[in-house]
């Protein structure tokens, strides 16, 4: 009875809260905006570009590997299973080694034939990543398969209703929604442009970020310094501004990469998969993350994690010309992300600080690692 109590109040408090209601209204008619988008799309005919799924080149020489994080369960789960059967050597990334057993375990049952690996990797942590990136590429030479990478889908992302840290000091929703991303993305970009095939990267983001009507891109909004004084978390906005910067990142990042090096055959996509009834609502109060998933199912707009990843997989097996495009809806279809999204100026001001975030980490990473050794020798 207490317990009960307690939930009750807990679930009360929420409610009377100013997260709850931009979470229940401003996300609701943000998703409606984007399906009335693919309505209008359809009706007039207009230019919005679909691409079809092409099957991944798989020869004696070359299994292609790809790289999914946030693969224990919901969307990174859903992902990882479709993608082994699409003959890809799955690499699994994840926090917990219990749910990556079993993640493997799940995939192999229902595909006998399947190559998977497992990481247990902290994308909220720049020394975990770099430690990932070191056991990658010895476990690429250890197998003797092709040091290189040619799927990489970022796809790990919490909604945390309370402000914590990173072991860098960052906030942690945006160090595991967006830093982390970045970061990873930095360190196997060499193994994607070492593909012999063309290679992807796949950034999951959200309808959300069509809320977010101005943002700051300075290194305490980044890396979310700046919230961790406020009287109260502002964890919906903070989840938006993640899902903005990762669209951002792509754009910038697909526009760089043509730039830079016209040969390269490495290509970045966004991927929205909507409305998907996983377990990032965890944080949420039981009783309102049940009411709010019973209310979009009777609208329609509720999708499993196996109908939920078909946008994913659109904007992984898309051809390779398919680069700097929003995938959202399912069938290959693509949509315009906000016009704030498609900013240059602040695509190429935010890739600085987030630029000079990974050096930061580098340079700490170097030192910590420099103390230890002088003190073990």
């Amino acid at each position: 009875m207490e317990t009960m109590i307690k939930e009750l109040k807990e679930a009360l408090r929420f409610v009377l809260s100013v997260e709850f209601w931009r979470m229940g209204v401003f996300w609701t008619v943000s998703l409606l905006a984007s399906y009335l988008q693919l309505y209008i799309n359809r009706l007039f005919s207009c230019k919005a570009q679909s691409y079809p799924r092409c099957h991944p080149p798989i020869s004696p020489s070359l299994r292609p590997v790809c790289v999914v994080t946030g693969a224990t369960s919901g969307l990174g789960a859903a992902a990882a299973h479709a993608l082994s059967r699409e003959g890809f050597y799955v690499v699994l990334v994840g926090r917990s080694s219990h749910s990556l057993s079993k993640a493997m375990t799940d995939i192999k049952t229902q595909n006998e034939d399947a190559r998977v690996k497992a990481f247990q990797v902290d994308l909220s942590s720049f020394q975990s990543i770099l430690e990932f990136k070191g056991s990658l590429q010895q476990w690429l030479l250890d197998c003797k398969m092709h040091s290189s990478v040619q799927l990489l889908i970022n796809n790990a992302g919490i909604l945390a209703t309370s402000s914590r840290f990173t072991p860098e000091g960052y906030d942690q929703m945006l160090g595991t929604n967006y830093i982390g991303a970045f970061c990873l993305t930095k360190f196997l970009l060499p193994l994607l442009k070492r593909s012999p095939v063309p290679s992807r990267i796949v950034n999951v983001t959200s309808f959300t970020h069509r809320n977010v009507f101005d943002v700051q891109v300075d290194k305490e909004s980044v890396s979310g310094t700046r919230f961790l004084r406020s009287e109260q978390y502002p964890f919906v906005r903070i989840y938006e501004y993640s899902k903005l910067y990762l669209l951002l990142f792509s754009y910038e990042l697909h526009q760089q990469l043509g730039l830079t090096d016209k040969s390269c055959h490495v290509s970045v996509t966004a991927a929205d998969p909507g409305v998907v009834k996983t377990n990032i609502m965890r944080e949420v109060p039981s009783c309102l993350s049940h009411l709010a998933f019973e209310v979009l199912k009777l609208l329609g707009l509720l999708q499993s994690p196996e109908n939920g990843v078909s946008s994913i997989l659109d904007a992984a097996l898309a051809p390779p010309e398919a680069s700097g495009v929003y995938f959202f809806g399912g069938k290959g279809r693509t949509l315009n992300s906000s016009a704030l999204s498609h900013n240059i100026k602040l695509a190429k001001e935010l890739w600085t600080t987030s630029y000079n975030l990974f050096l930061e980490a580098s340079l700490a990473s170097k030192e910590t690692s420099s103390f230890m050794s002088d003190n073990l020798s």
